[in-house]
């Protein structure tokens, strides 16, 4: 079974060589990398937020076996949907789904089910894979869109994918795809984005769920976020650090409306 690319020359070139030359003039010091348990990424136009997501995928050492979990922006609601078999088709060529991590994540719960309907126009995985391949090279990958739920039901979704990733010998890299504050001054974004962000870094998923509630903070992926978070901890996870943060103002200049778009690299 093999996905479409759905937002191929809109939120990034269509064309191989143009996206490699979007890629690679977006891309900045890639003199260090470090070994990342998760990463933290936007999921915007590569013009808007590929600044942030080049910045910390460069940062960190490549995987062969990764987890994207993203937010659900469409209509369809299937639950923890996980697309389990086959081919995601980007213009660098086709991604191949890790089939063996996914059917292992499917047999330790049932919170996230095998569905391909929600993936179908869903774009914020997709977004992660050209900049993902262009550094890392050849991987497989598990793509989870995750609903806004409650706590202790992330925390168990968490759960499933700590079990899963204990069972496989080789690293696995576990992603969040994210945006941050929505269509707010550039000041009342950054204002709001510095609250979300701290409760991040200090691993706490409660506090976030609680401050996005109570300051109205717009970020669409807190599921994929807070599940993430559970998951580190489970995994170990001792330091996340921001790797980049900007606003759209930083690429239009216009500070009236904008979105806020953070890199984090959790090790």
């Amino acid at each position: 079974m093999i996905r479409k690319p759905v937002v191929n020359g809109q939120f990034y070139p269509n064309e191989r060589h143009d996206l490699e030359k979007t890629i690679k003039s977006l891309t900045q010091d890639e003199s260090s990398k470090v070994n990342a348990k998760g990463i933290i990424l936007p999921h915007a136009g590569y013009f808007y937020s590929g600044g942030v997501a080049v910045a910390t995928v460069g940062g960190v050492l490549p995987r062969k076996r990764i987890i994207i979990l993203g937010p659900n922006h469409t209509a369809c609601d299937c639950g923890f949907s996980l697309w389990a078999k086959g081919e995601w088709e980007i213009p660098f060529g086709k991604i191949g789904i890790d089939e063996d991590l996914a059917e292992k994540i499917l047999k330790e719960g049932d919170w996230i089910k095998e569905d391909y309907l929600t993936h179908k126009l869903e774009h914020s995985l997709e977004v992660e894979l050209p900049i993902l391949n262009y550094f890392f090279g050849e991987f497989k990958f598990v793509p989870i869109i995750c609903p806004v739920s409650s706590l202790n039901i992330y925390q168990e979704v968490a759960s499933q994918l700590f079990k899963a990733v204990k069972k496989i010998n080789e690293d696995v890299l576990l992603i969040a795809s994210t945006d941050m504050t929505h269509y707010e001054p550039d000041q009342a974004v950054r204002k709001k984005d510095r609250q979300a962000i701290e409760s991040i870094i200090n691993f706490d998923e409660e506090e976030l769920i609680a401050k996005v509630c109570e300051e109205k903070i717009t970020m669409c992926g807190v599921a994929p976020v807070a599940i993430l978070i559970s998951c580190m901890k489970k995994l170990g996870a001792k330091k996340a650090q921001v790797r980049l943060y900007q606003t759209s103002a930083d690429a239009t200049g216009d500070c009236s409306s904008v979105v806020g778009y953070v890199g984090i690299i959790i090790k």
